[in-house]
């Protein structure tokens, strides 16, 4: 089976007049820089601000204030000391982020469990909770904090979900994370006619920087800048088409990559012997040259943070997400009808069930519902890392887990599907796994 890095051709859609000439002078950082500042002189009187629905305003000038949007981005509105939100950030009432007062601490589970064969059952057992109730648990460095395998009852104004877990001893070094989210956060402040250079609105492309979540189809954009680096396996059939500025991104970027694909094949391995999967050496191997996709976010300090956020609720489509985030708080996870704030551990990884996973495992491990919050005073850096089979690779509900008693719950599915979908809708929430259900 072939595992290529999926290298579809990047494309320039005309997302708008001005996105076009943009992308026609990445070629030359001077005329780029020169149109930008240009359309960056216009950009006051075009903005229809705040109104208590968002999206509001003349459709021209809306259309001119969502083209100047898509080619700045937040940061560049950020820096330029915006103190009200462009109405096209604004969310409807409905939809804005609203006290999100709740908050999550999470317990831990050790690794180094799960390499002991004496507590090796105890440790599958717990994450075996963790994926099936929850969706979501939480990795550690040994160094950074050590607690207790029992945690305390918290109380109800803190609420612990009991299968979001913190996992120490996951092995990344200290080094590597930290030097992971310092490159990152070095590319945002390069000037922007550096960073245009891998503008894409392709979301085929396998290296990508762009704005908001699905930026040719968000009805409101959302407060973030991204660079998307394709990191399958092996490795360097992708480093090479990497941005090559900072001049040590690619080798930061690298090391990172390798250490984090381990740690997700040791965590995949666990979750597939508390499946009861028979043949999962078999699955490993396929991982092994399996598709990861590395993307660095930026979540720059926002004017009206209570109007806007940073990534609308989602899934994600892969089997797991590690996520890598600095110490400013943003990620929130939706338990019992409630947003609730993830505390930042800095140096560890939250990790979180796909939708591949829920899937393979038929609906017995849950992806979960996420969203971004933003702040007026912060930026946040994150890196979050999506792991799955080959691009070509369909994959759907395992043998063991289908029977008369638990039916097929989802019809295959593969990764070109996936990307035809997100190319033709917005792709919140769980659509793109909704439309995957089998009716019952």
């Amino acid at each position: 089976m072939s595992t290529r890095c999926y290298q579809t051709p990047i494309r320039s859609p005309l997302l708008s007049p001005f996105l076009s000439l943009a992308m026609a002078a990445i070629a030359d950082d001077r005329q780029l820089h020169r149109a930008a500042e240009r359309e960056a002189a216009k950009a006051p009187p075009m903005f229809n601000m705040v109104s208590d629905t968002g999206g509001g305003g003349d459709d021209g000038k809306s259309k001119q204030e969502g083209s100047y949007c898509l080619i700045k981005g937040s940061s560049d509105l950020s820096d330029r000391g915006f103190t009200r939100l462009p109405d096209r950030y604004v969310l409807p009432v409905s939809e804005r982020p609203g006290d999100g007062l709740g908050r999550v601490k999470l317990p831990i589970v050790d690794l180094a469990r799960l390499r002991d064969h004496c507590r090796r059952a105890a440790a599958i057992e717990s994450l075996d909770a963790a994926c099936r109730d929850y969706g979501f648990f939480q990795a550690s460095t040994p160094h950074r904090l050590c607690l207790p395998a029992c945690l305390p009852v918290l109380p109800a104004c803190h609420a612990s979900l009991s299968a979001c877990e913190q996992v120490v001893n996951h092995g990344v070094e200290r080094e590597v994370i930290a030097g992971l989210l310092d490159v990152a956060r070095r590319f945002f402040e390069l000037p922007l006619p550096r960073r245009a250079r891998y503008m894409s609105a392709d979301v085929r492309a396998p290296v990508r920087y762009g704005t908001s979540f699905n930026q040719t189809k968000d009805a409101v954009l959302f407060w973030r800048d991204f660079l998307k680096l394709a990191s399958c396996q092996p490795l360097h059939a992708a480093v090479a088409s990497w941005p090559d500025e900072p001049a040590d991104l690619r080798k930061v970027a690298a090391r990172y990559a390798t250490a984090n694909h381990q740690l997700f094949m040791e965590i995949m391995e666990a979750a597939l012997e508390a499946l009861g999967i028979a043949c999962r050496r078999s699955l490993l191997r396929e991982l092994a040259a399996g598709y990861s996709q590395i993307m660095l976010n930026c979540y720059p300090a926002c004017p009206q943070p209570e109007l806007a956020l940073g990534l609308p609720p989602h899934s994600d489509y892969c089997l797991f997400t590690l996520l890598l985030q600095d110490h400013v708080e943003g990620l929130q996870v939706l338990h019992d009808g409630r947003w609730l704030t993830v505390d930042p551990v800095p140096g560890s990884f939250i990790v979180n069930v796909g939708d591949h996973l829920e899937i393979y495992s038929n609906g017995r491990y849950k992806s979960k519902l996420h969203r971004v919050r933003v702040n007026s005073t912060r930026p946040r850096i994150s890196v979050a890392s999506f792991h799955s089979v080959p691009v070509e690779q369909v994959i759907g509900p395992a043998a063991e887990l289908v029977d008369e008693g638990n039916p097929r719950r989802y019809m295959d599915t593969d990764y070109a599907t996936f990307l035809s979908f997100l190319a033709s809708a917005e792709g919140k929430h769980k659509s793109f796994l909704q439309s995957r259900k089998i009716a019952s």
